[in-house]
């Protein structure tokens, strides 16, 4: 919130693999205290299904929503709770006359999912298909704060052209590559490590996971991790 005007970041989720991703940076998100738009391609709620097992609904948004958030990395049903979803507004796909379409509605910037290598090439040749694509066109030309986090291997030549079409006009590729010195020891120290990266791009804080402080072995430290997940 900015002077008591709600001033969101929007989330967009493509259609790539890597949905716990998007999940991990709404919740972290959500517990900085920020506002979230969500956007939900048509291409990720099959990938969505496929991975959870949950059925994103318009009409029923938020409580798919609440059950996708309180699923782990590993599929889990209950392993986060307490996040409440009030400051969270969802666009439907198709609604190209959505708030965050025009440059006039006050957002803080967009952050793309996991990024599918259609959803890249979209974006880079501005052809605005749907809500996500336009969305983050208007987030480029108004000079706002873009990251997109391609989740695809290998990559060819066509979509690495795309991507640096995309850093070339301000956005921040960010590919959802785990790094392991912060010692994970779950699937989801590895999930939150690539949402705490986007994270921080934002430019928003977290604890998802434990920074390096320039000594080595610290990743091998017992109960030192920042993973956001509940402890056994």
């Amino acid at each position: 919130m900015t002077d008591g005007k709600r001033t969101p970041w929007v989330v967009g989720v493509s259609g790539a693999s890597g949905t716990p991703y998007a999940a991990a940076v709404i919740r972290g998100l959500l517990a900085a205290g920020e506002s979230v738009d969500l956007v939900v391609s048509r291409a990720s709620r099959l990938t969505l299904l496929d991975e959870t097992g949950i059925a994103f609904r318009d009409a029923h948004w938020r409580t798919d929503l609440t059950e996708w958030l309180a699923r782990g990395a590993d599929g889990k049903p209950g392993t986060f709770e307490g996040f409440d979803v009030t400051g969270v507004r969802y666009w439907g796909a198709g609604d190209l006359a959505a708030g965050p379409s025009s440059g006039s509605y006050p957002v803080k910037g967009m952050l793309i999912v996991p990024a599918s290598t259609a959803c890249v090439a979209g974006v880079a040749l501005g052809l605005s298909k749907d809500l996500l694509q336009r969305v983050a066109s208007v987030t480029l030309k108004e000079r706002r704060r873009l990251v997109v986090a391609v989740r695809e291997t290998p990559l060819n030549g066509q979509t690495l052209r795309h991507l640096v079409a995309l850093d070339e006009a301000g956005a921040v590729v960010l590919p959802a590559s785990p790094a392991f010195y912060a010692g994970a020891t779950h699937i989801q120290d590895l999930v939150d490590f690539v949402a705490g990266r986007v994270l921080d791009a934002a430019g928003v804080p977290h604890k998802l996971y434990r920074r390096w402080e320039g000594e080595l072995g610290g990743a091998a430290r017992k109960g030192e991790l920042g993973s956001a997940r509940p402890r056994e």
